[in-house]
């Protein structure tokens, strides 16, 4: 332990293990320690059932019911990869590919008037839709199109839109759409949790309907994958990526404090020792006086014996309730995947409604969430904090990722890493930076 180290990273969170994995490719000479006995911190999945009981206090173990605890990997915090994503990027770039499987997540439906409707985001989908009348059918087709052919790099494609002035509001204008189609296009296939994004430039919300699209065209079903055994297999993942290339790794790791000189951070004390370092990445439990609190999320595990009503009984699927049909600022989702995934008991399911806390009653507040899943077998209810770094580390060297916020993939997340990675290096992220290099060994037989 006493050696000099490049960078040390505290907690194995999926934004610290990609970042541990990036630098350990880049030459870095890497320590990465954790409190927990388990890899993945926040961001785990947790086997057996009994320890998911004894977590949230409802005793030691499991009902019989429940079939083998072993069975079940139950994620605390519900995302899935979207298919085109910066995430499956990452993954493909550094070929941690080869120790995760996937399977694309069956359907992706939206909420509306207390009903569920599968998103409509093809033309043929969107003609055969019953979430929109006829002449609302061909008015969103076209708005399809515009997108689909939208360049930024070609004017000829903006058809009087500014990308950079032209604001969302007015070009659904442009297209004459209705409050309802509105509502889907912002929150199930842009996928903002709010309306903020209406008086933005429209570039974003453009780019977020193509990454949408080109993800949903991967494979199909929907634009979403999900890992099999559970997303704590990702932070894995990449453990073992920066462990290929030199990374020491150390669980069950107490630390005593961050040794600061002058304002810059120059090791971690653990155990009585120090490790020397350059660096420091850690989640906000690790530094709690250098991060602020900005906001709370509800996320709450349910454990079902049946598909969700109305999905054409998919094994996994996304439900988006989008803000203005339940009276609130921000949407509530529903993330459900199930024996088929590895990550629940034979003939069960899960699914994991969570939101921003906009009230002092949390629970009331994803009530419509949780009516869509009745009858629920068990309930596991946990309300987190949401904290955010108080500066961008430069001057410490200290940079702190942010918590998982309530989106329900991992776009948020990638762009939190490409933050991190030029507040450390100075230069901007490059997913080049990743590539393996050839002649490594993959810490396989196959040469």
């Amino acid at each position: 332990m006493d050696e000099e180290y490049d960078v040390i990273v505290l907690g194995t969170g999926l934004t610290e293990c990609i970042l541990s994995g990036i630098m350990s490719v880049n030459g870095k000479k890497v320590l990465h320690m954790d409190r927990n006995p388990y890899y993945g911190g926040e961001s785990s999945s947790i086997t057996p059932l009994e320890e998911l009981y004894k977590r949230f206090n409802l005793g030691d173990s499991s009902p019989e019911s429940m079939g083998r605890g072993r069975d079940w990997n139950v994620d605390l915090i519900p995302k899935f990869l979207m298919a085109n994503g910066q995430l499956v990027k990452m993954l493909l770039y550094t070929e941690v590919t080869r120790y995760l499987d996937f399977k694309v997540v069956e359907g992706s439906f939206v909420y509306k008037g207390g009903k569920i409707y599968k998103v409509p985001s093809t033309e043929t989908e969107a003609l055969a839709s019953n979430l929109m009348g006829m002449f609302e059918k061909r008015r969103f087709r076209k708005f399809l199109v515009f997108v689909a052919n939208f360049d930024e790099k070609d004017p000829k494609t903006f058809e009087g839109v500014d990308p950079k002035t032209t604001t969302m509001r007015d070009v659904y204008k442009k297209f004459d759409l209705g409050q309802d189609v509105i509502d889907f296009t912002g929150h199930a296939l842009a996928l903002y949790r709010t309306d903020d994004y209406l008086d933005a430039p429209c570039l974003d919300t453009i780019n977020r309907i193509k990454l949408y699209s080109e993800s949903l065209a991967r494979y199909g079903k929907s634009p979403y994958l999900y890992p099999l055994y559970g997303l704590g297999e990702l932070p894995q993942g990449f453990a073992r990526l920066s462990a290929i290339y030199g990374g020491t790794y150390m669980l069950n790791k107490p630390v005593d404090e961050i040794v600061m000189e002058g304002g810059r951070v120059i090791g971690v004390k653990s155990e009585g020792e120090v490790a020397r370092c350059k660096q420091v990445i850690c989640d906000p439990s690790y530094i709690q006086d250098r991060v602020r609190k900005a906001g709370q999320v509800i996320r709450v595990i349910c454990i079902l014996s049946h598909p969700i009503k109305n999905t054409n009984d998919a094994n996994s699927c996304q439900i988006i309730i989008p803000q203005n049909q339940v009276n609130r600022n921000s949407d509530i989702y529903v993330c459900m995947i199930s024996y088929a995934h590895n990550v629940a008991a034979q003939g069960k399911y899960t699914a994991i409604v969570s939101t921003t806390v906009e009230t002092s009653d949390p629970e009331a507040e994803i009530e419509p969430a949780l009516e869509l899943l009745e009858p629920i077998d068990q309930k596991f209810v946990a309300i987190s904090d949401l904290y955010e770094p108080i500066d961008d580390g430069t001057e410490s060297q200290i940079f702190t990722s942010r918590s998982y916020d309530a989106t329900t993939h991992f776009e948020t997340t990638c762009n939190d890493i490409k933050d991190i990675y030029k507040c450390m290096t100075g230069s901007d992220f490059d997913f080049e930076n990743m590539k393996r290099k050839q002649n490594d060994v993959f810490g396989e037989d196959e040469q």
